[in-house]
């Protein structure tokens, strides 16, 4: 049995690789990952006296942009240009924080509480540096991440294993509207559970909702429909519905320890944190968090919208070709004598 056993893994790749080589990549990755601590925190300096202050900013504060003295400081926090913008036209000056990046935030409170006073800190977004705050945002986008790729990815292979995936191949009706038939009622269902989720997370945790809800559910049912396309294009590909599941959970834990949901993209190292900007659940995090707690506006927001319109395109084409291919053989195609 142990003999048996053994050349069965040896067989199958996808379980081998799980075994052997996930654990190494994952160790790796994450390891790099995990850290907590933000070395370099983007900002800006407004006004006449910008210059010279610039000059006496520890080195922690990369001064990414510098603004005429009309320039409100505000406006630069809550598009997400910079964590930190210090306002010279005050006495002392002031240095306003994003409260939504916690952890830049609590980096450079302390920094700047080094500095002896000699600027003074105001916290946006976030005044209490309420985890809570930050984190059930993002909690919406990994639940919504769970079910849209999970339950999703076994649906095509349930018809395989069940012998019904020949009767949808002949059925009248073309490749994609197969796979969105397949994905609308988990889609209403999956809305449906955000809906609760965010409810619940505004009312248990009184985590504001400063922006636009409407804004906000665009924004939800459009990676909504990316990570059902996901779990559909995983099923495309899957025998099985233990292989789905194996896949699913590999697509799973970058996103959630690389897409800075525990782990800050700006403390990672560059290589790690473009890992993490491929995976949609990133462009979630930043997207609610910007519309719950900044109030951010679609002026802002757009680049974080095209990102996920395009990943919806590309996912829910892949899953429509790999279906053709695999799933729904061209009736043009000859079949040979046996």
């Amino acid at each position: 049995m142990i003999l048996k056993e053994f050349r069965e893994l040896r067989r199958d790749r996808r379980t081998m690789a799980m075994l052997v080589a996930l654990p190494i990549v994952l160790l790796i990755v994450f390891g790099y990952a995990a850290n907590f601590t933000v070395d370099e925190i983007p900002t800006a300096v407004t006004g006449e006296r910008a210059d010279q202050v610039e000059q006496a900013l520890p080195e922690i504060f990369v001064v990414a942009a510098s603004n005429d003295p009309g320039a409100d400081p505000r406006d630069l926090l809550r598009d997400d240009v910079v964590d930190v913008a210090i306002d010279t036209s005050t006495q002392p000056p002031t240095a306003y924080l994003d409260g939504s990046s916690l952890f830049a935030a609590q980096s450079a409170g302390a920094a700047l509480a080094r500095a002896g006073g000699a600027v003074q800190v105001e916290i946006l977004f976030n005044p209490g540096l309420d985890t809570s705050w930050v984190m059930v945002p993002a909690l919406i986008g990994l639940i919504l991440t769970f079910i849209g790729t999970i339950i999703t990815s076994i649906g095509l292979v349930k018809e395989r294993q069940n012998g019904t995936l020949e009767q949808l191949a002949v059925m009248p009706l073309r490749p994609w509207e197969v796979i969105l038939g397949k994905i609308a009622p988990y889609f209403i269902l999956a809305a449906i559970d955000m809906l609760i989720v965010t409810l619940v997370g505004v009312w248990l945790f009184d985590v504001p909702l400063a922006g636009n809800p409407w804004l906000f559910a665009a924004g939800a049912g459009l990676y909504l429909f990316v990570v059902l396309g996901l779990g559909v294009l995983i099923s495309t590909v899957s025998q099985t519905q233990a292989q789905a599941i194996q896949l699913a959970i590999m697509m799973l834990l970058p996103q959630i320890l690389l897409s800075g949901f525990i782990f800050p993209l700006d403390a990672m190292p560059t290589v790690i944190a473009w890992i993490g900007r491929c995976l949609p659940l990133t462009y979630f995090v930043e997207m609610s968090q910007g519309i719950f707690l900044r109030g951010a506006g679609l002026a802002s927001l757009w680049p974080v919208f095209a990102v996920l319109v395009g990943m919806a395109v590309l996912i829910f084409t892949a899953a429509v070709l790999r279906f053709r291919r695999d799933l729904a053989p061209s009736p043009h195609r000859k079949v040979r004598a046996s």
